[in-house]
């Protein structure tokens, strides 16, 4: 990736915006959720949170990041 991620302390701090999981996550809460800030400092990042801890941190990634990120994973 060609900048590392900011992240906030907790996402709660994040008003405002509707959390989604991938539709392949099941039940058991283990998956990662990602949301779009839609105003504010972090309009425009991608944010990404633990299913577990709802209110815990979250991190945030700029859209060419994450796109980054998400293309090796599907190499690998």
């Amino acid at each position: 990736m060609s900048a590392l991620p900011r992240n906030i302390s907790s996402s709660t701090d994040l008003h405002g915006v509707r959390w989604l999981r991938s539709s392949y996550s099941t039940g058991a809460n283990n998956c990662v959720e990602t949301a779009l800030p839609p105003a504010g400092p972090w309009a425009g990042l991608l944010a990404v949170r633990d299913s577990k801890d709802p209110a815990g941190p979250a991190l945030l990634f700029s859209p060419g990041s994450w796109a980054s990120f998400t293309a090796e994973v599907h190499r690998i």
